[in-house]
């Protein structure tokens, strides 16, 4: 079950601006990229001569941007498609930085050569390659405040239920289910009520999603009472239906599996560990998949009796990898493949060495240790 609260908030069309000394409608309007009129439209109240620190609603427009003063880009006079300069931080790694500017790892590469051979190192500068103007940086939360329409559900527990299906239910993820909901990190018992955040928009649309499923069910029943025939083609919707959910979940869960061992990146190796303060191989896989309530074995080599084999040409996103180290004769390492791309595989794994990161099998290493791949979720 669920219901609406009473508390929704102001609509999300606009951005509050405080005024700062030595603005007008026409610096503002600039700033946001909107016009003076549009501003004026929507603050039908505001004196003509603004005062510091008051309030103005600017219109909210896909296309703004925030300038922010404080944080500039350098920019290389050499390649013609080159626009910044980004500054290694600690635990930054080449996947990290190539996913913040929306580049590929080879292309950074390409632009710094020193990285073949020397790696990353803290507070290096290395050329961001891009055909954008301007690098995409995140802006001072303090800058704009959005204000957003959202409504708060309250939905009950069911038997046999997982987060997973409850969040993609409420088309939210997992790890935003667990923030509403602090107490349930572990397994979710059945008839907790759970508060659910969403915009009213979805909210709507979920109501009238679960009104036009009520309707269809009753027409089920109703003609279930005719000819057999139309039985049979009740059935035949169900399993269409049903099989068209299982090809988008796989997909969708693959990627939130992807997300949640990616946020890993820079925790440390720890011999045993499965949490947040620090993973091993194996342990870094049962954490992610557990909290998708998919429960894995707890050794590497456990895991590689786990699902399909498959070859490496078949390898997918969501796979498991595995290596025999050191000149191992068994196997007793696994990672989690993220990127499938012209032979080479980058998957996700806790290192003894890096900790969790990213790796590649193109890299010598894990090219002579590479033992299989298993398909989990099919």
């Amino acid at each position: 079950m669920f219901f609406f609260s009473v508390g929704v908030f102001a609509q999300d069309n606009y951005i509050k601006h405080k005024i700062s000394q030595g603005e007008n409608l026409s610096v503002i309007a600039k700033k946001y990229g909107v016009k003076v009129k549009d501003i004026a439209d929507a603050n039908p109240n505001a004196p003509k001569i603004l005062k510091l620190n008051s309030t103005l609603l600017i219109p909210n427009k896909n296309t703004v941007k925030s300038k922010n003063k404080n944080a500039e880009v350098a920019v290389n006079n050499t390649p013609s498609n080159t626009s910044g300069i980004h500054e290694v931080a600690s635990k930054e790694t080449l996947w990290g930085i190539s996913k913040k500017y929306n580049v590929s790892v080879n292309d950074l590469k390409k632009a710094n050569p020193l990285l073949e051979t020397e790696g990353l190192k803290i507070g290096q500068q290395i050329v961001i390659p891009t055909d954008e103007a301007v690098i995409k940086e995140k802006q001072p939360e303090t800058s704009v405040e959005v204000v957003s329409t959202d409504v708060e559900l309250f939905r009950e527990v069911k038997a046999k239920e997982t987060k997973y299906g409850i969040s993609k239910e409420y088309g939210i993820t997992v790890a935003e289910l667990e923030r509403q909901n602090p107490s349930i990190k572990g397994k979710v018992p059945v008839g907790y009520l759970l508060k659910i955040r969403i915009p009213k928009e979805k909210a709507d649309a979920i109501q009238a999603s679960k009104a036009l499923q009520g309707s269809n069910n009753e027409n089920a029943i109703a003609s279930s009472s005719s000819p057999v025939n139309a039985t049979v083609e009740a059935v035949s919707e169900i399993k269409r239906d049903s099989t068209l959910v299982r090809m988008g979940t796989n997909s969708e869960l693959i990627d939130q599996l992807i997300a949640n061992a990616t946020e890993n990146i820079g925790t440390r190796y720890r011999s045993g560990g499965t949490t947040k303060a620090g993973f091993d191989c194996s342990g870094l896989m049962i954490c992610t998949f557990n909290n998708f309530d998919i429960k894995l074995p707890r050794s590497s080599i456990e895991q590689s009796r786990v699902g399909t084999k498959v070859s490496a040409d078949e390898a997918q996103k969501g796979d498991l990898i595995f290596f025999r180290t050191n000149g191992r004769r068994h196997i007793n390492h696994v990672g989690m493949i993220v990127e499938v791309a012209e032979g080479e595989i980058k998957f996700v794994h806790s290192s003894t060495h890096g900790g969790v990161i990213i790796s590649s099998t193109k890299e010598p290493y894990y090219t002579r240790a590479f033992s299989q791949v298993n398909r989990i979720l099919n």
